[in-house]
């Protein structure tokens, strides 16, 4: 009987030391815990400055929108047949100028719900990769509107005398200082769309 007591102990014994050691089995798993949390912290903070050069983005390029797209001036002095008026719709690279810059600034806006997604679930990766698909599509389509519009507002000051083109804005001061002010805001979108598309890469890394 006491032989069999002592394997009965035994067995017990070996029981309570197998379920001690299931803790330090998931040790490894705490550690993993650990960095998913930490590169969810990062993510969070890269959410919302994203967020905040979102909203600066879209000041830039709604501002480079609505002054191009309210630009025109007329000259103080006509003749019987003619008078002197500048309009951003007298040059198709304008026009194509504030199409661009509009189509940018309503997708940006409609971009905040999913930038508010990656604050509120800093690891998840599909909303993040959406955005930095249609962020490299609206990147590309306003540096075309501004590249294309910085030739314009170019010649405008200067001119080009192999061509016969006169510079403009010797008379037209007015329409050239604002189609200036908005070529610049609308780089100054792109810079920010840039910054917007590294951010997503960053995130996606991590």
């Amino acid at each position: 009987m006491k032989s069999g007591e002592a394997a009965e102990v035994e067995i017990v014994e070996t029981s309570r030391k197998a379920k001690g050691k299931i803790p330090i089995m998931e040790a490894p798993l705490i550690g993993g815990t650990a960095t998913g949390k930490a590169a969810g912290g990062v993510n969070r903070g890269i959410g919302v400055v994203d967020f905040i050069v979102r909203l600066c983005a879209i000041a830039a390029a709604l501002g480079a929108t609505i002054a191009m797209g309210t630009t025109q001036e007329t000259l103080p002095f006509f003749t019987q047949f003619f008078q002197f008026q500048a309009s951003y719709n007298d040059l198709s690279t304008f026009t194509f100028f504030v199409i661009a810059n509009a189509v940018t600034s309503a997708y940006l806006i409609l971009s905040l719900p999913f930038s508010i997604v990656t604050i509120v679930r800093p690891l998840a990766k599909a909303a993040r990769l959406l955005l930095i698909i249609f962020d490299t599509v609206a990147l590309t389509l306003t540096t075309a509107g501004a590249g294309s519009s910085a030739a314009i507002v170019y010649l405008a000051h200067k001119g080009n005398s192999n061509a016969n083109w006169l510079a403009i804005c010797q008379q037209f001061n007015n329409f050239c200082q604002r189609v200036s002010g908005a070529v610049v805001a609308s780089f100054i979108a792109v810079v920010l769309l840039m910054f917007l598309v590294v951010l997503s890469s960053i995130a996606l890394k991590n």
